[in-house]
């Protein structure tokens, strides 16, 4: 068995032999090779090559769908990056910054492209499901992103509403990862179906501790600055959380900061900290988080393969969910 650390050096190892080549014309593909070199914690690649590692011994025929899965994430970060006016992506500049909105649609678009060239460079038995089940990943993705921009218009976002958002947005790509690497290690449906399974559960999981780490993480090792998400006024599980649970001059507060169109962001994060505070938000938001990571274990427990050949995904697992950046 190969451990996390080992299948992100092999796959940075290919990611490397990815950005040496050169090719025109050199915008085209300067800002994706940038892109890629940017970094990043490699988890939906190597979620595929732990997956097909708990089936067979050899992770070669998951790797270059795990390369195109990760390519693929990257491009929705470029767009993503493009349509909030984001300047700083892991930071440094993002591709619009640096370059200009048009590089990065149109290496954004390159990047798509790329992705599905390298899932679908998988075993032939294999390439329908692969490329139905990337293909549908890849529109779900899209639907996320749509509901997110969609919630920004809207005054009020309920919790359904929001985790199927986060379901898209987030979840269904860990959910294709593992199902993606099963595939490759020619698993029985069923335990592809429970690693998907434990994919969607952990993502959620992911964004939910995503959501607390942005108000209760530690500004030096979150890596940016706390307390965006309600600067910008996002609809997520917190504020959705706050405002249901919220009496009448609670409601007032959080209404007022949310509807003020110049503020102090020092005050705003600290009065509606405050709010979330008195309405235990955080215990609220922690108890959802695990209520899917059991999820997720339970999932994986289903799994037909050997207790141990689990450890290094329940090892994952827990550090996701412990993790303060």
């Amino acid at each position: 068995m190969f451990s996390f650390a080992q299948l992100t050096t092999l796959l940075s190892q290919r990611e490397n032999q990815i950005l040496s080549v050169t090719k025109a014309p050199e915008r085209l593909y300067e800002p994706i090779r940038y892109m890629l070199s940017l970094g990043g914690k490699k988890i939906r690649p190597a979620l595929v090559l732990m997956s097909c590692n708990l089936f067979s011994d050899e992770v070669e025929p998951a790797v270059d769908p795990a390369l195109g899965i990760e390519i693929f994430h990257n491009f929705t970060l470029m767009h993503d990056d493009l349509m909030d006016r984001s300047d700083m992506r892991r930071g440094k500049p993002t591709i619009h910054k640096k370059w200009n909105d048009n590089t990065a649609i149109l290496s954004g678009d390159a990047m798509l492209i790329l992705a599905y060239q390298y899932v679908s460079s998988c075993k032939p038995e294999i390439l329908s499901e692969v490329l139905n089940l990337f293909s549908t990943t890849a529109r779900e993705v899209c639907e996320g992103q749509q509901f997110d921009m969609d919630f920004e218009t809207r005054d009020r976002v309920t919790e359904e509403e929001y985790l199927e958002m986060i379901r898209l947005k987030t979840a269904v790509l860990l959910g294709c990862a593992l199902k993606t690497g099963a595939f490759a290690g020619n698993a029985d449906p069923l335990d592809a179906r429970y690693l998907y399974d434990f994919g969607i559960n952990i993502g959620l999981a992911f964004q939910l501790k995503d959501d607390l780490l942005d108000v209760y993480g530690d500004a030096s090792v979150f890596g940016k600055n706390i307390g965006g998400d309600i600067v910008c006024n996002k609809k997520t599980f917190l504020l959705i959380k706050a405002l249901e649970h919220a009496d009448s001059r609670q409601k007032d507060v959080l209404n007022h900061w949310i509807s003020l169109p110049a503020f102090d962001r020092d005050e705003k994060v600290r009065q509606v900290t405050e709010i979330y505070n008195q309405l235990n938000i955080k215990d609220i938001g922690e108890e959802k988080a695990v209520f899917y990571y059991k999820n997720a274990m339970d999932c994986l427990e289903k799994v037909s393969v050997e207790h141990a050949r689990k450890q290094e995904l329940i090892l994952l697992a827990g550090n996701l969910m412990n993790r303060q950046f």
